[in-house]
């Protein structure tokens, strides 16, 4: 595997891998966020021809609609190609744009369009796109509210902060880089079982820091 698909794959596995760790049961938020004065600005600004608004738009948000985009169609290349084409589209269209949710809901629910146009076009009759196809397309709240990869990952590491260093570390080898309680132990030298009394508390304090964040 190249180290791009590898970073893909380890983006999506950790918050994946996260999320089931951390949480038994999901929230469900029946809300929409309307645009921000900032983003009303960029907006208009690219409506008016302002390529640096677009850039900017583009440089926030690109790496994580890739990494959406490859929950869908599994190959990195095209998941660029995609966001790109996107955001392309965004730019031909500009004098009529039109954005009455977030700008990342805006966006999550354009990639994910683009990624259902590929997968349908696409004469494969295999498990994985009749999975896909027969989901339900995520309502406007839902895209709104879904977490992206770098905002999940940046509430992680601030919690993990507030940890005491043993038990943070513990969760990492254990939830981040994968290593068995053996190794842990092995590596802390530490008993198994102080291990799962540390990643137990671990996962306690950090459930109860990411409480409010949305599953999807």
């Amino acid at each position: 595997m190249s180290y791009e698909k590898a970073v893909f794959r380890g983006a999506l596995n950790f918050r994946c891998h996260l999320q089931n760790a951390l949480f038994t049961s999901g929230k469900n938020f029946n809300m929409t966020h309307p645009l921000t004065e900032n983003e009303r600005i960029l907006i208009e600004k690219i409506r008016n021809n302002d390529q640096s608004a677009l850039a900017n738009v583009f440089t926030k948000y690109y790496r994580d609609l890739v990494t959406f985009a490859w929950s869908f169609c599994r190959d990195s290349q095209l998941s660029e190609e995609i966001v790109q084409d996107v955001f392309l589209r965004i730019w031909e269209n500009r004098a009529s744009l039109e954005c009455h949710t977030s700008l990342k809901s805006y966006l999550l629910k354009a990639v994910q369009n683009r990624c259902f146009n590929w997968i349908k076009q696409q004469e494969v009759r295999n498990r994985f796109a009749e999975m896909v196809l027969a989901s339900p397309v995520l309502a406007e709240n839902d895209t709104d509210n879904y977490i992206l990869h770098s905002e999940l990952e940046q509430r992680l590491q601030t919690a993990l902060e507030k940890l005491p260093e043993e038990i943070a570390e513990a969760f990492r080898l254990s939830r981040l880089d994968h290593f068995s309680y053996r190794e842990i132990s092995e590596k802390l030298l530490v008993s198994v079982r102080t291990v799962e009394v540390r990643i137990s508390k671990a996962l306690h304090l950090i459930k109860s820091e990411l409480s409010d964040l949305l599953l999807f």
